[in-house]
C-alpha cells in the first residue's frame, strides 16, 4: 500500500462505512504516474467466516495499475445489532453499529 498517494493515512470516518467505492478527497494522485483520475477497483472478493460476511478489493490507479490501497469492509449481528467495519489506508477506518429491532434499546428512556 502506498502512504505517498494519500492525504491521511487511514483517516477516521466515525460511522461512514464503504462496501464499495473509494473515498478520492483523501486521494492527492498516484506517487508512480503523478496522475490524479478515477480509481480502479480489483481483485474483490466475499467470503463469510464464523457469520461475518467480509469484502476485501484494492484500489489501482487508473492509468498505471499501481496498488494504493487494500480495503476491508465487514459486516456481522451481534445479539440484537448489525455491526459493520471498514479499515481502508484511503478510505480510512470506521465502525457503526446499528440495532435490528424497531425501536434501538440504546436509545429507550427508562420510565419510572
Amino acid at each position: 500500500m502506498c502512504g505517498d498517494c494519500v492525504e491521511k493515512e487511514y483517516p477516521n470516518r466515525g460511522n461512514i462505512c464503504l462496501e464499495n467505492g473509494s473515498f478520492l478527497l483523501n486521494f492527492t494522485g498516484c506517487a508512480v504516474c503523478s496522475k490524479r483520475d478515477f480509481m480502479l477497483i480489483t481483485n474483490k472478493s466475499l467470503k463469510e467466516e464464523d457469520g461475518e460476511e467480509i469484502v476485501t478489493y484494492d484500489h489501482l490507479c487508473k492509468n498505471c495499475h499501481h496498488v494504493v490501497a487494500r480495503h476491508e469492509y465487514t459486516f456481522s449481528i451481534m445479539d440484537e445489532f448489525q455491526e459493520y467495519t471498514m479499515l481502508c489506508l484511503l478510505c480510512g477506518k470506521a465502525e457503526d453499529t446499528i440495532s435490528i429491532l424497531p425501536d434501538d434499546p440504546r436509545q429507550m428512556t427508562l420510565l419510572f
